[in-house]
């Protein structure tokens, strides 16, 4: 950026940054490693304030934003589906998230939390852009269809294995274990997609699959 205000031959800006995280969020610890931020940027006058809240909602007042970057969030719900029968029963027995032996009402279950909370996202942050803001969002995504693929469903199933280990050996209750959902979704692009051009308020510039392994797969949109 001052490279390109020097080109210009312009003044290089002043920057304010709201940091956003949880209410329980350690601000305090936050703020103390901006220090690092600001002796790397000397030649750059910035300032930061943390915006505590979740993100499903409003952050900010309307038309004050220029820029807003979510990185690995979007992807946790703001809450878990509700996954039982009509007698309240639980559907996903076992299982914390959506696996290879999930019934197709635990898929639609995810899905439509998700569009929920992302079409919500979208109409929140669009309100908050200026005119020409720009969005860019990293998420945790998944390269196949299927919602019951191993990059999407691989680490939770490890964890559901660990956690039945714990209930078979009498340290945690099954009925915990059985009405337990973690309220996260990997998303398909296609889905992604298919949310913002619904929501209307934005047009996609770029959008890419970013595959480092098997393990960490993200979607870049901007």
């Amino acid at each position: 950026m001052v490279e390109k205000c020097s080109e210009l031959k312009c003044q290089v800006p002043e920057i304010q940054f709201y940091l956003n995280d949880q209410v329980g969020n350690d601000f305090n610890t936050l703020f103390k490693g901006l220090s690092d931020v600001q002796e790397k940027y000397k030649n750059v006058t910035c300032f930061a304030m943390g915006a505590p809240g979740s993100f499903h909602d409003r952050l900010f007042p309307r038309n004050t934003m220029h820029h807003v970057h979510s990185s690995y969030s979007v992807h946790w719900l703001s809450k878990a589906p509700k996954i039982t029968s009509e007698g309240g029963l639980p559907l996903n027995k076992g299982k914390i998230y959506i696996s290879k032996t999930s019934s197709s009402a635990v898929r639609k279950a995810y899905l439509s939390q998700f569009q929920e909370d992302f079409l919500a996202f979208l109409k929140c942050r669009f309100s908050e852009l200026i005119s020409d803001g720009r969005m860019v969002l990293i998420i945790h995504g998944r390269e196949s269809a299927d919602p019951t693929c191993k990059d999407s469903c691989y680490t939770w199933e490890l964890l559901a294995e660990a956690i039945s280990y714990m209930v078979s050996q009498g340290l945690i209750d099954k009925e915990k274990l059985d009405f337990f959902n973690v309220p996260f979704y990997t998303p398909f692009q296609a889905e992604v997609q298919s949310l913002v051009d619904k929501e209307g308020s934005f047009t996609t510039e770029f959008i890419d699959n970013c595959n480092r392994n098997w393990r960490s797969k993200y979607m870049v949109w901007t």
